[in-house]
């Protein structure tokens, strides 16, 4: 056993066409070189979904890990040096989950000096205490494996990832600025109706279109306040020409009339679109009844969820054994170290992109999604009869990929909260947990707030809502 571990996950190198890019190739490269360079005894845990092997929709089997090896050379080339120096292990996630069907990718692996144990969930010892690893797929609804090892038993993510993430790979090179491939970085998978719309018209819409639309989504609200004020003054509350023929407005010469024609086009769209909301009403009632009748309504089932389900499991696992002193755990892209008492929570996060739903200084103008990185790991080691938990950022100089107009008009977004860089415990066999429900409530809404900053956590707390009620 190892005397210091090292925790990376969610790298998810690989996928079709313009999925395979790795932003962060050289900072890994940079982080494994530096491990190795370090030496001692260390050992590096990759704690699942490294590779992206659920985004191949053409290739099957141990063959996908081969097109990850000849895509990513240099990351497997530098793991092959590291693991001369130090041990890598690494654990299956849900997106690399062909690792734990295939012995052959035990093999193929440690041609690299990597160690594939092809478990669920795995545990270290740190000083007289151990380490609870899982990359925690199987605390999520829509990617739990229902039957571990077999490749043919797959969950709904999967599909999903097929169907919408491996498709926007190979679509991606035909789009303007190449963002469709980051559609990895968007979670929950809901917001990704959203997204597409935001990009569809910062990126794809004609500039000649978008110059006409900009004006009437500018002065939308204008339209209503104009509208309002009008029927104020047909009533005879407001006095003639407060807004009707205003003196002000004509000074503006030939912009008053542009004004006008904008307001005149808006209130054509009001008017539509009052008239439609009557009808669409019922209709959407109606399709609702239907789809309940045959069974295919919408279950409410979300494809993203808040981070109960794990802390959840980590409770039940400090509680069956009290000698685990840390619970560590990924899949969610959301870094954190939780402190319990005299256990600690480590979710070791994403190097993906992020994308951070920002609103622009205009309302009706469509949301803009910050992207940003944040590159992290987390070392577990002894210190006496104390137990150590640190958590570093790696640098990156990566330049925020907007448009010159999505810089413009996006807020900027707020600093995430930070993360503590040394939580130390004195594990002494006993079990100090949240002593109530509330207060793991209560430590959930704090986790929930502190993620808050990320697409991924737009709304997390309705998500938590809804799974707490599940669980109850």
């Amino acid at each position: 056993m190892a005397s210091e571990y090292v925790f990376i996950s969610d790298l998810h190198m690989g996928g079709d066409e313009q999925l395979t890019a790795l932003d962060f190739e050289d900072e890994l490269c940079d982080f494994l070189a530096e491990l190795a360079e370090r030496g001692g005894d260390v050992e590096l845990i990759i704690n699942g979904d490294a590779f992206g092997l659920w985004e191949y929709a053409e290739v099957t089997g141990p063959a996908k890990l081969e097109r990850v090896i000849d895509d990513h050379s240099r990351v497997f080339e530098q793991l092959r040096a590291t693991g001369a120096e130090i041990d890598v292990t690494l654990i299956p996630g849900n997106h690399d989950y062909d690792l734990a069907c295939y012995d052959a990718h035990v093999d193929r692996l440690a041609a690299f000096n990597v160690s594939l144990e092809q478990e669920i969930a795995i545990t270290r010892e740190v000083g007289d205490a151990r380490i609870w690893i899982e990359h925690g797929q199987q605390h999520d609804a829509n990617n739990r494996l229902p039957d571990w090892g077999n490749p043919d038993a797959l969950p709904v993510g999967y599909f999903i990832v097929q169907r919408i993430v491996a498709a926007a790979g190979r679509y991606s090179g035909q789009a303007r600025g190449d963002w469709l491939r980051d559609i990895q970085s968007v979670a929950p998978m809901e917001e990704i109706p959203r997204w597409l719309l935001s990009n569809y018209f910062y990126r794809e819409m004609s500039p000649y279109l978008r110059a006409v639309v900009i004006p009437l989504l500018l002065f939308f609200n204008f339209t209503l306040v104009y509208l309002f004020g009008t029927v104020l003054e047909t009533v005879g509350i407001l006095p003639p020409q407060f807004f009707t023929d205003n003196p002000i407005v004509n000074a503006l010469g030939v912009g008053a009339y542009v004004l006008e024609l904008i307001v005149a086009i808006n209130a054509v769209i009001i008017v539509i679109l009052l008239l439609l909301a009557i009808p669409l009403w019922f209709f959407r009632r109606d399709l609702e009844r239907t789809l309940e009748r045959f069974g295919v309504v919408l279950s409410g089932v979300r494809v993203g969820q808040g981070d109960e389900p794990f802390l959840n499991a980590a409770r039940e696992v400090f509680e069956a054994h009290s000698d685990v002193a840390v619970f560590v755990y990924g899949h969610t892209h959301r870094a954190s170290v939780a402190e319990w008492g005299d256990r600690v929570v480590v979710n070791t996060g994403t190097w993906l992109k992020k994308l951070q739903h920002v609103e622009t200084w205009f309302s009706r103008l469509p949301g803009v999604y910050y992207p940003s990185f944040r590159l992290n790991y987390v070392r577990i080691f002894a210190d006496g009869d104390r137990i150590v938990v640190e958590y570093e950022e790696i640098d990156t100089e990566r330049s925020v990929d907007l448009t010159r107009f999505q810089r413009l008009v996006a807020r900027r977004p707020p600093e995430p909260d930070p993360i503590p860089t040394r939580t130390v415990i004195d594990p002494d066999g006993s079990l100090e947990l949240p002593a109530s429900e509330s207060d793991l409530d209560a430590d959930l809404e704090r986790r929930v707030a502190a993620g808050s900053t990320d697409a991924a956590d737009s709304s997390a707390g309705e998500r938590a809502d809804d799974e707490r009620d599940r669980t109850r």
